[in-house]
């Protein structure tokens, strides 16, 4: 299959409409990582994604008969474009299912490219199955966004093009984002049979490890559910296809967080001014992680900065979490003594240290609690010596830059505890994301059990974020559980978050 698939990549029609895009240096990266640092641009091709590859050669290999029936596939995003953009050049009709909860810029976006849009259900999945069944029913032929060899061979011209532009023996290893798999599986089949010793790292979010969790189980795991903030990879499973060539050539998989993630939309900026999309974003974040990792130097590493579709107003939340993916920021909590001097002590121990957040109410006659961010230099080190001076100085603290909680919900929140509230429970909840939402949530949890802490923040995301806390008796807690699964929501209890004990807790 190796011989076959460079066949494929070689023999792949995709110059119709895509492009060969440039691989450049990135400067700044380079010299901060102390290594070469080079991005493959496909946030440079005509629909802003290197999905216009797979797509088209999918649909430039169909017979003349195929292509006439027309084709169908199932996207909320780049795939999606790329099917619809395909089909205008080959001139045949194309029908695109998106779920409901996709953002109008999307949709538009292929609306202007020609596609007849179907939206149906509230995720992938759904639309998936919708697709299938429309495909069937109309005898159109589906275009799948990874699993597919075609569209495989697609995406393996990049690793085709980063060969011609950079000779193989001055690289050391290619980053690639996973989602489906079709991306890394083309450019790993590529490589490989050429330069054997070139690693291929994928590089998947924390809270969508589908391949990772698939290659350390030895075969393909769906996972339960996948977070959404990068959703240009949010698959629940991985190929059949794309998971045997990346067993037999993917080297490794690296695991990101949502803050390495906005961190590194930050450098690609920094270097480039243009803006990721988080999912284009994650071969930088892979490559930041394994350097710290390896502790290497004078190394040649390519990252394959996957699109730019960015929804807008997104990227409020990616300046917020930059600074702390790529630790220039720490959030402490504090408790200081309620007598007067005490708030001056404190900030004179912080001496000329920059303060990016400070939150603070009166609790009670004993003590204070402070919510503070504090700008850094010097990363985790600095942060330990902070948290360290402080404690001597006599402040009780705790770090809560990897609370997500804090981060998502609670630095927006901090205003003193609920003296003589019983049995409130905490939970944070994600809903999709579209007119009515929050409304159909609320209704959902019903008027069974009281609502007594609520905040609720619009990221620009294909899903909602609440934090809700509810009055919850004993006596009625099983009840309570049994109606929470049967609404369908992802939820996970918060009430033991020591965030929540010491700004919010009753």
């Amino acid at each position: 299959m190796q011989e076959n698939y460079v066949d494929r990549i070689l023999k792949a029609k995709v110059y119709d409409v895509a492009v060969e895009t440039s691989l450049e240096a990135a400067p700044r990266l380079s010299r901060r990582l102390d290594n070469r640092i080079l991005f493959k641009r496909e946030d440079l091709q005509p629909v802003f994604s290197f999905k216009i590859r797979g797509a088209y050669n999918k649909i430039a290999q169909l017979s003349a008969i195929s292509a006439q029936r027309g084709v169908i596939c199932a996207s909320a995003g780049n795939h999606a474009q790329g099917v619809a953009l395909g089909a205008r050049t080959r001139g045949i009709p194309a029908v695109i299912v998106m779920p409901l909860t996709t953002p109008d810029i999307k949709v538009q976006a292929v609306a202007d490219l020609g596609g007849e849009i179907v939206l149906h259900g509230d995720d992938y999945d759904q639309a998936y199955e919708h697709a299938l069944e429309l495909g069937r029913e109309r005898g159109l032929v589906f275009v799948h966004p990874f699993d597919d060899p075609d569209v495989i061979a697609g995406q393996g011209t990049i690793a085709m093009e980063i060969l011609r532009q950079h000779h193989g023996d001055e690289i050391d290893a290619i980053f690639v984002p996973v989602g489906g798999g079709g991306l890394i599986a083309g450019i790993a089949a590529y490589v490989k049979s050429l330069y054997p010793r070139i690693k291929i790292i994928g590089v998947e979010p924390e809270d969508a490890a589908g391949m990772y969790e698939s290659l350390r189980a030895g075969k393909r795991v769906t996972l339960d559910r996948v977070g959404m903030f990068a959703d240009g990879v949010a698959v629940r499973r991985v190929g059949e296809e794309t998971f045997r060539l990346a067993r037999q050539y993917v080297d490794e998989i690296i695991l990101v967080t949502t803050d390495q993630i906005c961190a590194a939309i930050q450098d690609i900026f920094q270097d480039t001014r243009s803006i990721a999309e988080a999912a284009g974003a994650l071969a930088v974040a892979g490559i930041k992680k394994y350097v710290a990792r390896e502790n290497c130097t004078a190394r040649t590493l390519i990252a394959i900065n996957g699109g730019a579709n960015m929804n807008f107003d997104r990227l409020r939340y990616v300046a917020e979490r930059a600074d702390l993916g790529a630790q220039r920021e720490a959030l402490f909590a504090v408790e200081m003594p309620e007598v007067p001097g005490s708030f001056l002590r404190f900030c004179e121990l912080l001496g000329r240290q920059s303060v990016t957040e400070f939150n603070y109410r009166y609790g009670d006659l004993k003590a204070a609690q402070i919510f503070v961010g504090l700008a850094l230099t010097q990363g985790k080190a600095e942060r330990d010596g902070l948290l360290h001076s402080i404690a001597a100085a006599g402040f009780a603290v705790r770090d809560m830059t990897d609370n997500e909680m804090a981060k998502l919900h609670v630095r927006y929140m901090v205003g003193g505890q609920a003296r003589g509230l019983n049995d409130e429970r905490l939970y944070r909840f994600e809903f999709p994301e579209r007119p009515g939402a929050l409304l159909k949530f609320l209704q959902a949890i019903g008027t069974g059990w009281n609502i007594s802490l609520f905040h609720y923040r619009n990221h620009g995301s294909d899903y909602g974020r609440v934090l809700a806390g509810i009055q919850v008796p004993l006596e009625t807690r099983t009840d309570f559980l049994l109606h929470l699964n049967e609404l369908h929501y992802a939820y996970t209890e918060e009430t033991d978050n020591p965030a929540y004990k010491i700004f919010l807790g009753g």
